[in-house]
């Protein structure tokens, strides 16, 4: 069974950073895509960044950057100059087709908050 496992999320003041990881492990036969989501509350869950393609946002553009570890199944997420606006639940996720499924499927980790205040 597949799981995305998000760590390093917390409170940090506006200005500050803080990093992302997320770690896939399960059968897994081959992983597509990984990313980030955030939903802030009551609105919908949006894009942050994915890889492979790469893309972000245009709110993180210049302030977030993502990377993956294949040999690793990991995706993290560097959070520079944090801004209120950025407090949201963040999910991983990942596009990855799992041994003995027939096709690739969509695939997302708990959530992990982040709260920018002072």
């Amino acid at each position: 069974q597949v799981q995305l496992v998000e760590s390093g999320g917390g409170l940090v003041q506006p200005g500050g950073s803080l990093r992302l990881s997320c770690a896939a492990s399960g059968s897994i036969l081959n992983i597509y895509v990984m990313g980030w989501y955030r939903q802030a509350p009551g609105k919908q869950r949006d894009l942050v960044a994915s890889i492979n393609p790469t893309n972000y946002a245009d709110s993180v553009k210049g302030r977030f950057t993502i990377s993956r570890d294949s040999t690793k199944n990991t995706v993290s997420l560097q959070m520079n100059s944090l801004k209120p606006e950025d407090t949201a639940i963040y999910y991983c996720y990942a596009r990855l087709w799992e041994i003995n499924r027939r096709t690739p499927d969509d695939y997302w980790g708990q959530g992990t908050q982040v709260t920018v205040s002072s």
